[in-house]
């Protein structure tokens, strides 16, 4: 058996060594490209072309009969993406922070490990950020599939001139982390109120819900302060335990093991159309009978299909609303550019559609 371990482990290695000449021969084409978008100062981030790329590969795959799928190739070309873009030009990255949130770990799914991040404390704060042009890219969640939308993330979209450039789902799994093996001998639970609200079941079935609850401003947070306490408990993401050295007692414990985040990607740029493309945008409508089933109706007498729509205040000292609607398409498509300056709406962004 080491024989025939060794013979196969020397073909791994020479596999290796022509994968490592094949990527610098990559990231060397990738600084020419590099040199010639800087000379433009265009966008670095192409998410469709990222897309086409995983799609052609994943096709060539099962045309030579290839083990890895879609999801095992993305993995892998999302990283070799993400180190060619700090390749072509360094950028930073700010996101909801602190380090180790569900934010983070969405944002490094995109910009990869060795990106320059930039933890910003709350919502609005990221927003600015981009805005001020202090960091080229921003990372924020928009809607959760058990909570619904993050109105503060809508409200900024209005304020503050930014696009969406791209959009990411994230399964979220809830861990349960501490240096208490025992935990019937937990004393405290630390985790944000959300996080804590979605174990419920698994609180109930292990005899937590009479331990103390100690709310968290993060899941991050909640699991740097059960470091340092022997007796407490955190209810935080696996990257939030590994990063403050945590023990996992257990690694997925919410309620609703379909638990998914969507987050946006906001910028300064408009993404190219892919053929498979999501716009937002924010309508306001005359406050009158039948005014929203008459914007609707554009909708539908354009064949344009809605994804999304939620109404949010005005935060006037009326009761009015304005509206946050997704749909499928883009902006250069002639009859969403027409629909957008008829009916005078606010154009967020066109990018790929990555969440059904």
């Amino acid at each position: 058996m080491e024989e025939k371990l060794k013979e196969l482990r020397k073909k791994i290695d020479e596999i290796d060594n022509e994968i490592l000449r094949l990527l610098n021969k990559r990231m060397e084409i990738v600084k020419e490209v590099g040199k010639l978008k800087n000379n433009t100062n265009a966008p670095i981030y192409r998410p469709e072309r990222e897309k086409e790329i995983i799609n052609r590969l994943t096709n060539l795959s099962k045309k030579e009969g290839g083990i890895l799928s879609k999801d095992e190739i993305e993995a892998i070309f999302l990283e070799i993406f993400a180190i060619s873009r700090s390749l072509e030009r360094k950028e930073k990255i700010a996101f909801l922070g602190p380090v180790g949130t569900y934010t983070h770990q969405a944002a490094e799914s995109r910009f990869g490990a060795n990106a320059k991040y930039l933890p910003v404390m709350n919502i609005e704060g990221v927003f600015k950020t981009v805005a001020n042009k202090e960091a080229k890219y921003g990372v924020v969640p928009i809607e959760n599939n058990t909570e619904g939308v993050v109105g503060v993330t809508l409200d900024s979209l209005k304020k503050y001139d930014v696009k969406i450039v791209a959009e990411i789902c994230m399964e979220i799994h809830h861990s349960f982390a501490s240096y208490c093996e025992d935990i019937s001998k937990i004393k405290r639970i630390y985790s944000h109120p959300q996080g804590y609200n979605q174990c419920l079941g698994f609180l109930e079935t292990y005899g937590l819900l009479e331990v103390e609850f100690i709310p968290t401003k993060s899941t991050a947070e909640a699991a740097q302060i059960a470091s340092k306490d022997k007796e407490g408990a955190a209810i935080c993401s696996k990257i939030a335990a590994k990063l403050y050295n945590v023990p996992l007692l257990f690694e997925k414990i919410e309620d609703n093991k379909a638990n998914r985040t969507r987050f946006i990607i906001i910028s300064d740029f408009k993404t190219k159309k892919s053929g498979n493309d999501k716009t937002s945008i924010i309508a306001k409508t005359s406050h009158k009978s039948g005014a929203l089933f008459e914007l609707l109706k554009k909708f539908k007498d354009r064949d344009i299909n809605l994804l999304k729509i939620e109404s949010r205040p005005l935060k006037d000292d009326t009761f009015n609303t304005w509206f946050y609607i997704d749909f499928e398409g883009h902006i250069d498509d002639e009859k969403i550019k027409e629909l957008i300056e008829e009916e005078n709406m606010i154009w967020l962004g066109s990018y790929l559609k990555d969440c059904e």
